[in-house]
């Protein structure tokens, strides 16, 4: 199993910034997907960003030129920078691992963390 920490969440005003982080440990494989999804109230859970461990990205178009998704792979880690932050970015953010094992594809999220926009 893998086990993914989150932290970084919070109340923040439009044009703030966040920066969420997520610790992977576990049963983790060298070649693996992180990324970052979130469900705000009454929507559906949707990519937000996301990165392989060969670097390469994927952002949702909402967040693009916003947000910036990186990783430290000695840490097993990945970041999710947020800059000029909108009301409509307040959602719960989970955090998401894709292993490819020799079992096949294996995915493990996070508990998840709040981000509140607002004044």
């Amino acid at each position: 199993q893998v086990q993914l920490v989150e932290s970084g969440g919070g109340l923040v005003h439009p044009g703030g910034s966040l920066r969420l982080s997520c610790a992977a440990s576990g049963s983790i494989f060298p070649i693996n997907a992180m990324g970052w999804y979130r469900q705000a109230p009454g929507k559906e859970r949707e990519l937000v960003a996301a990165i392989t461990s060969g670097g390469s990205t994927n952002y949702a178009d909402s967040v693009k030129g916003r947000f910036t998704i990186s990783r430290d792979n000695a840490k097993n880690t990945v970041y999710l920078q947020m800059n000029s932050l909108k009301s409509e970015d307040t959602a719960v953010y989970y955090c998401n691992r894709k292993d490819y094992s020799d079992d096949g594809l294996v995915s493990s999220w996070g508990q998840g963390t709040q981000v509140t926009v607002s004044s």
